[in-house]
C-alpha cells in the first residue's frame, strides 16, 4: 500500500474515534434532523471502511520464481521488469486547501448561531419561568396586579372601552 493511502486511513480512523455520534444526536431536535444525521452518520461509516479495507491492507508480492518454473524465464524477466518500473505517483492533496477556508468560515458562522441559539434559549426559559409564575398567581390574581405586570393591556383595554369599542 502507498504511503499517503496508509496515511489517509489512519487519519479517518482517528477522526471516527474523536466524534461523539451519540452526543450530537442528543442535540438534534426534529425528525428530519436525526433522519439527515444517520444519513450522514451512514455515509461516514461507509467511507471509513472502504478506507479501512481498501488501504490498510499491502499487496501481496509477486512469486516471480513460480511463474519463471511454469511459463519461461524470457516472459517472466520482461512482465518483471515492467512491473518494477511502474512508479505508483505519490498523493498530492489539492483539495483541502481549496475547501479548509470555506469550512472555517463555516465554522465561525456556526459559533456565531450557537451563541445566537444559546441567547435565544435563555430568554425563551425566563420567559416559560415568568408564564409559569403567572400560571400559578393567576387564580389569586386581581385585575390591577395583572395590569401592573402588563400596561400595554391596560392601555389597549382603556381606550376600547373610552372608544365605545366593546368586541362586537
Amino acid at each position: 500500500m502507498s504511503g499517503a493511502g496508509k496515511k489517509v486511513a489512519d487519519v479517518a480512523l482517528k477522526a471516527s474515534r474523536n466524534i461523539d455520534w451519540d452526543g450530537m444526536a442528543k442535540l438534534l431536535v426534529t425528525d428530519e434532523a436525526r433522519k439527515e444525521f444517520a444519513t450522514l452518520r451512514r455515509a461516514f461509516d461507509e467511507v471509513n471502511s472502504t478506507l479501512q479495507t481498501k488501504f490498510s491492507q499491502e499487496p501481496e508480492p509477486i512469486d516471480w520464481e513460480y511463474y519463471r518454473k511454469g511459463i519461461g524465464s524470457r516472459l517472466v524477466d520482461m512482465y518483471k521488469e515492467a512491473y518494477d518500473s511502474i512508479e505508483v505517483p505519490k498523493y498530492v492533496d489539492t483539495v483541502t486547501p481549496q475547501y479548509k477556508p470555506k469550512f472555517d468560515a463555516l465554522v465561525v458562522e456556526l459559533k456565531e448561531a450557537e451563541e445566537k441559539s444559546l441567547k435565544e434559549s435563555q430568554r425563551l426559559e425566563k420567559e416559560i419561568a415568568e408564564v409559569q409564575e403567572l400560571k400559578k398567581k393567576i387564580s389569586t390574581m386581581t385585575a390591577n396586579e395583572y395590569f401592573e405586570k402588563h400596561p400595554e393591556l391596560k392601555k389597549k383595554f382603556d381606550d376600547e372601552i373610552r372608544n365605545d369599542y366593546w368586541g362586537y
